[in-house]
């Protein structure tokens, strides 16, 4: 859910808001509450996340200078994220059930799943026929649970080489099927909204956006949930040695991902290539001070089909096997680092602001979007930011004291979305 400009080409991308526990999308909802120890630090870095989408949202741009570098952190980090810690959730929910101890019967197997993921699907078109001047993820998230759920019943090590591969096979399926359906230079990047649903060339535009051409699809996206659903399932990060190896993968990945793409724009020559490319399949973009960056800006959640170059960059958004990779690295770290940092009472105490937002992500989304399309629109200054987050801080802590002995403690939305499934199995 990036910042978007109405009927044309989004401004800037941004993200959604849902994890999943027990097959659902709410913070991490599983409907106890904030946990301690390794769920409570997941639950803060779901919170950092969120702070990131508001930094991207609401915040002036994302300059390279003094604290300009804070928004350039955030910049397409936060839906990766969100989508990671997605799947790294799934993974914490089926933690000792085996994929023969699956609930019996169609109904109790996927009914709950479907429901949950229409909420979502419903949420999205609702707000983005609101118009809060971002590209709403929620209903990208919907197709995301589903997608999953076949994956879920793999063995570890086959669902490890399937994310793998996915990594590498997703954002290839986009560039070699953009052409295929007329957007091989530009037109991706959009989000599906309500009025695109009156008919079936609206239905079949849609579903494209879903799969292959929106802001999020689940080609590019999907791979990102895998990842973290294998990375549950390899890690007990209730172990502080299994934590310190996390956060160093995730380290290694993310020097990996954004120093490969580095050495082969500014070493093998691949900026070269791709501003001849610019120059001659999208002229528009000359006159931008990043005229590579320009044409990236149109097409959230691909690259364009102009030149194999662009599958070696890895810029925010641009979802590239490289940028997919570093931003899984980026998530891998930060879940190992705060789940070390959560075994410490000091460092649990520091993280208990992020704990409270993280858990009630699904409601903070709503909300900031819902502002956004009304009293806040077009926000975007560091006051604003600094506005966004401390009211979300503040009240998501506030929230969880008022509600500390009811089921609503984990946020309004997430225990409304557990009221429409019940029945699901406790994580």
């Amino acid at each position: 859910m990036e910042r978007a400009a109405r009927g044309g080409r989004p401004a800037r991308p941004h993200v959604r808001v849902t994890a999943v526990r027990n097959g659902a999308a709410t913070g991490t909802g599983d409907g106890t509450g904030p946990g301690t120890g390794r769920l409570a630090a997941v639950d803060a870095v779901r919170g950092l996340a969120v702070l990131g989408m508001f930094a991207v949202h609401v915040g002036p741009g994302a300059h390279p200078e003094g604290a300009g570098y804070l928004l350039v952190a955030a910049d397409g980090r936060a839906p990766a994220l969100f989508t990671l810690l997605a799947g790294f959730s799934l993974a914490l929910a089926q933690r000792g059930r085996t994929p023969a101890e699956q609930p019996d019967g169609w109904a109790r197997r996927y009914r709950p799943l479907l429901i949950r993921c229409a909420v979502l699907a419903g949420l999205g078109l609702l707000l983005a026929a609101l118009w809060p001047g971002i590209l709403v993820i929620l209903a990208f998230f919907a197709v995301y649970f589903l997608a999953a759920e076949p994956f879920t019943r793999l063995s570890t090590p086959m669902l490890t080489a399937v994310a793998g591969v996915c990594v590498v096979a997703g954002p290839l399926l986009s560039f070699l099927l953009g052409p295929v359906f007329g957007y091989e230079a530009s037109g991706r990047g959009a989000v599906p909204e309500p009025t695109a649903l009156t008919g079936w060339a609206g239905l079949g535009r849609v579903l494209c956006q879903l799969l292959l051409t929106g802001a999020y699809p689940l080609a590019t996206y999907f791979p990102y949930l895998l990842a973290g659903l294998a990375l549950g399932r390899l890690c007990d990060l209730g172990e502080r040695r299994v934590a310190r190896r996390v956060a160093l993968w995730g380290t290694s990945a993310a020097a990996a991902g954004y120093g490969t793409a580095w050495v082969a724009a500014h070493v093998l020559g691949g900026r070269e290539r791709l501003l001849d490319a610019v120059a001659a399949r999208h002229p528009e973009a000359l006159g931008a001070a990043d005229p590579v960056r320009e044409v990236l800006r149109g097409q959230f959640g691909a690259v364009p089909s102009t030149s194999w170059d662009w599958l070696l960059v890895a810029d925010p958004y641009s979802q590239t096997p490289l940028e997919t990779i570093g931003n899984a690295g980026v998530g891998c770290a930060l879940i190992g680092l705060f789940v070390l940092a959560a075994r410490g009472r000091a460092g649990a105490r520091l993280l208990r602001p992020l704990t409270a937002l993280g858990a009630m992500a699904l409601s903070a989304y709503v909300l900031h979007a819902l502002a956004l399309a009304g009293p806040a629109h077009g926000a975007a200054s560091w006051g604003a930011l600094a506005g966004f987050a401390g009211v979300a801080l503040s009240a998501a802590w506030a929230w969880q004291r008022l509600w500390a002995d009811s089921p609503l403690r984990r946020g309004p939305l997430e225990h409304l979305l557990r009221l429409a499934t019940p029945g699901r199995p406790a994580a």
